[in-house]
């Protein structure tokens, strides 16, 4: 393991299966236990517009995108520059293009 480079985990959280606002209640409960150098991935049916302005409120920030089937939607605290690598190499993975 590189020391120069920061740990980074993440929180799985399928709401795919939930019919609203389930998923939103869901994601805005659980994101507040996210701490430093951890980020959240989020898989859900469809793009959730109205999480996004409560997440900026709370100060997260989020990248998501869809690989066809499903919306991916990762989130993490706000100046956390190790979480949002983590984000950028997930996302390169699960979305290509």
């Amino acid at each position: 393991m590189d020391a120069e480079k920061p740990e980074t985990t993440h929180i799985f959280l399928d709401v795919s299966d939930l019919e609203p606002p389930e998923p939103l209640v869901r994601v805005l409960a659980k994101v507040e236990s996210l701490r430093k150098g951890e980020y959240m991935h989020v898989r859900h049916r469809r793009e959730p517009c109205l999480l996004y302005p409560n997440l900026e409120k709370k100060g997260f920030d989020y990248m998501s995108c869809s690989n066809g089937s499903d919306f991916h939607i990762f989130i993490w605290r706000k100046e956390d520059v190790a979480a949002e690598s983590a984000v950028r190499a997930a996302i390169a993975a699960i979305c290509r293009g």
